[in-house]
């Protein structure tokens, strides 16, 4: 019998700072990308990322992202579903996407948020079924990344990503 796939949802501040910068955040987008996890993302995760890209070049970069990268959408909860579950995690605004990371059986959750990364922010039972890790534990634990690959990208910039992609040889 086959394993089932990683299940993987990205926050919406993975997908701003991951449109924006070509540090951590891009990497798990990438990965993405390279179709190494299956991807879920909540349908209030598309809208807040999209809400707060600020250029039309990054709107359109999300866009391409999310044309290209196959995932499968997870659902608003029912507002019953929200209030049943007030108590899943410390921000309110945030329980309708730990609703659906339940719903849609995901197994991590790659956020920068403290209302998710704290573990004292979120209940037992959302801990018990999620794993929640920030992008570099992600790139570190899950994809296998060195700490001296994490570190090249820390600060990297979309100059220096540039220069990175002009230096290598063509494929094909």
């Amino acid at each position: 019998m086959a394993q089932r796939r990683l299940r993987v949802a990205l926050d919406a501040n993975v997908l701003i700072a991951g449109t924006r910068l070509p540090r951590w955040p891009h990497e798990v987008m990438r990965a993405a990308l390279g179709e190494f996890f299956d991807l879920v993302l909540p349908l209030q995760v598309i809208v807040e990322a999209g809400r707060h890209l600020t250029t039309p070049a990054q709107t359109e970069a999300l866009r391409f992202f999310l044309d290209s990268s196959h995932y499968r959408e997870l659902p608003m909860p029912s507002a019953s579903d929200v209030r049943y579950n007030l108590d899943l995690v410390r921000s309110e605004k945030d329980v309708p996407i730990a609703v659906a990371l339940l719903d849609g059986d995901v197994d991590v959750f790659v956020s920068s948020d403290r209302d998710f990364t704290d573990p004292t922010a979120i209940a037992e039972r959302f801990r018990a079924r999620v794993r929640v890790m920030l992008p570099a534990v992600f790139l570190r634990d899950v994809l296998g990344w060195s700490s001296e690959a994490l570190e090249t990208i820390r600060t990297r910039t979309l100059a220096d990503l540039a220069h990175e992609q002009a230096a290598r040889p063509e494929e094909g």
